[in-house]
């Protein structure tokens, strides 16, 4: 069924049948007809009374299996199709004109006449323009842009009526929570694709050994185009803004939590300033946990202490070696078990509090495993440099 658009619901709603009818080409008629398999002695398989037996329910009684399949199909293309008439007026298919050429994108309203979209769309535009469901193409301008979040504002004059602001969700979606990415994938302008969210607090790669926290995982499908559009909960609210998508149905998109504190900054001042603590860390795994003698996996690692950083002086690197298992483990480093009380088991975990919860010249309590005693110190952050 290669040309068949039928979603995997659909398909078992409208042929009713599992892998058999499947075998036999899905004909028109799984139950019965002239399609219906026959005996060896010419007569019908259910046993040559003529009578067709519905395979998902008892002989006799009524298809209401059939029907649940039936009503859950129409349930959900009415959800799907009511977020998407709900928020596709206010996501525009952005196109761009550089020196070196062209590129395609995605955006979406944030308010006013602001529109976010990524930082990699828009990143050494000459010419933006932007086109909605209703109307032709607008001007768009950057106003704030930042390379660490992947995030980007503009400012466009005369948007649709109809493009109005989306809401940002208040927190993360939960696992197995179903989602909804509305883009321009390949140039198809207006296309959604439906999927469930597959993780959170996932980190993205992102330039000089820094990461993108907090980002969302979607089985959603999404492809070139996409990017800087809004991955919205069923309620039309959007729970993340699409960063990439690779293989195996795997797309990422930055959080709503994020986009949160960093799209005002950019409106306001133009840039988003991160906080940066100036340490090299790594997840306490168990090859670091055994030269180290932790009991519990858990906790980031300090490897260096970068000179004249916030953690010169407060945080302490590695100062030794060992052999584990044939491979060479740093030693003798802190281990960061807690920020202001909050507990830091992973380095994700780490890069999300900086990003989420605190501001450059912050003091944090930094709760530390130090040479096998507990022991917390105070550090001032400072902000991140620029990655240009």
């Amino acid at each position: 069924m290669d040309e068949s658009d039928l979603t995997r619901r659909r398909f078992l709603a409208s042929c009713g049948v599992a892998l058999g009818a499947g075998v036999a080409g899905c004909n028109a008629s799984p139950f019965g007809g002239d399609d219906a398999d026959t005996g060896p002695d010419g007569g019908r398989a259910d046993g040559g009374t003529g009578d067709v037996v519905d395979p998902l329910t008892p002989s006799g009684e009524s298809s209401d299996q059939f029907d649940r399949f039936e009503d859950r199909s129409q349930e959900l293309s009415g959800t799907y199709a009511e977020v998407y008439d709900r928020t596709t007026p206010s996501v525009g298919q952005i196109q761009v004109y550089t020196d070196s050429g062209s590129g395609s994108g995605t955006g979406w309203v944030f308010r006013d006449d602001y529109v976010v979209t990524n930082h990699h769309v828009v990143e050494d535009a000459e010419d933006i323009s932007l086109r909605f469901s209703e109307g032709g193409w607008i001007d768009g301008t950057v106003v704030g842009s930042d390379i660490y979040s992947d995030l980007a504002v503009l400012s466009v004059e005369e948007l649709p009526e109809s493009a109005s602001g989306l809401p940002l969700r208040d927190s993360d979606p939960s696992v197995g929570a179903e989602v909804v990415a509305i883009g321009n994938p390949y140039g198809f302008s207006g296309s959604v694709s439906a999927g469930i969210v597959s993780g959170v607090d996932r980190a993205l790669e992102g330039p000089n050994n820094f990461s993108i926290p907090d980002a969302i995982q979607t089985d959603a499908a999404v492809n070139p185009g996409n990017s800087g559009g809004p991955l919205v909960d069923l309620d039309g609210n959007v729970a993340g803004v699409i960063n990439s998508g690779g293989g195996d149905n795997i797309g990422f998109a930055i959080s709503a939590s994020l986009t949160r504190k960093v799209v005002p900054s950019l409106i306001r001042d133009g840039e988003f300033r991160h906080s940066y603590m100036g340490v090299g860390i790594r997840d306490v795994g168990p090859l670091v946990a055994e030269a180290n003698g932790i009991e519990q996996g858990r906790g980031v690692y300090v490897a260096t202490v970068q000179q004249g950083a916030p953690a010169d002086g407060v945080l302490q690197g590695s100062t030794g070696e060992t052999a584990v298992n044939g491979r060479t483990v740093e030693t003798g480093g802190d281990v960061i078990v807690a920020l202001d009380d909050t507990p830091i088991p992973t380095n994700n975990a780490l890069a999300s509090f900086l990003a989420l919860e605190t501001d450059p010249n912050d003091t944090i309590d930094v709760t530390v495993r130090r040479n096998g005693r507990r022991q917390t110190v105070e550090l001032t952050l400072a902000a991140r440099q620029s990655a240009r």
